[in-house]
C-alpha cells in the first residue's frame, strides 16, 4: 500500500491549462503527433463521445490495458479494469469535469489482462464544440512502479492526495 499525504486540491484544473497538463508527457511535438512514438513511451491518447459513450484509443492505451490493438472496447468494459477505489475516484472526477467543464489529472490502478496491476496517469479534458460539450479527451500514461501518484481521497477535506 502506498502512503497517503494530504496535498492542496489539485486534481481539477481549468481548460485553459490543458497544454500545461499534457506537456509533461512529451517535450517533443513530433512525438505527440506519432502514435507509435507515444506507444513506445507507454503513452496513449483517447476520446470518449458523451452522447454514445463510444471510446477511441490510440495504440498506447491498448498496450497499457494489455489489450490487442484496435480491438473493440466499450466504456463499461474499460471500467472493469480499474480497481474499485480508482474507478470511484475517476467517476467522481469525470462527473465534476463534465458538470463544470474542467479537466482533471488522476493516477489510477488498473488490473491488466496480460501482466497484472499497474498505475496509470489519466489526463482528461472536456471537448467543447460551439459551446456544447460533446466529449472528453486526453492521455493515459503507464507510470513506473513506485512513482508518486496523484489520487483522490474522499475521506480527506482537502481532496487530493498522493499515494
Amino acid at each position: 500500500m502506498r502512503p497517503i499525504e494530504p496535498l492542496p486540491l489539485n486534481h481539477s484544473w481549468p481548460l485553459y491549462e490543458w497544454r500545461e497538463h499534457l506537456a509533461p508527457l512529451t517535450l517533443d511535438r513530433d512525438i505527440l503527433r506519432s502514435d507509435a512514438a507515444l506507444a513506445e513511451r507507454g503513452i496513449g491518447l483517447w476520446h470518449c463521445d458523451l452522447a454514445t459513450e463510444k471510446l477511441s484509443w490510440t495504440a498506447g492505451v491498448f498496450d497499457i490495458f494489455g489489450l490487442e490493438r484496435n480491438s473493440q472496447i466499450t466504456r463499461a468494459h474499460s471500467l472493469s479494469f480499474y480497481t474499485p477505489d480508482s474507478r470511484e475516484a475517476m467517476e467522481r472526477l469525470r462527473a465534476y469535469a463534465i458538470r463544470y467543464r474542467r479537466g482533471f489529472t488522476l493516477d489510477v490502478d488498473i488490473d491488466r489482462t496480460t501482466c497484472g496491476r499497474c498505475t496509470m496517469r489519466l489526463i482528461a479534458a472536456p471537448l467543447i464544440v460551439e459551446g456544447v460539450m460533446i466529449g472528453l479527451r486526453g492521455a493515459k500514461q503507464r507510470l513506473p512502479e513506485g512513482a508518486a501518484a496523484i489520487c483522490y481521497d474522499f475521506q480527506s477535506a482537502s481532496g487530493a492526495t498522493t499515494r
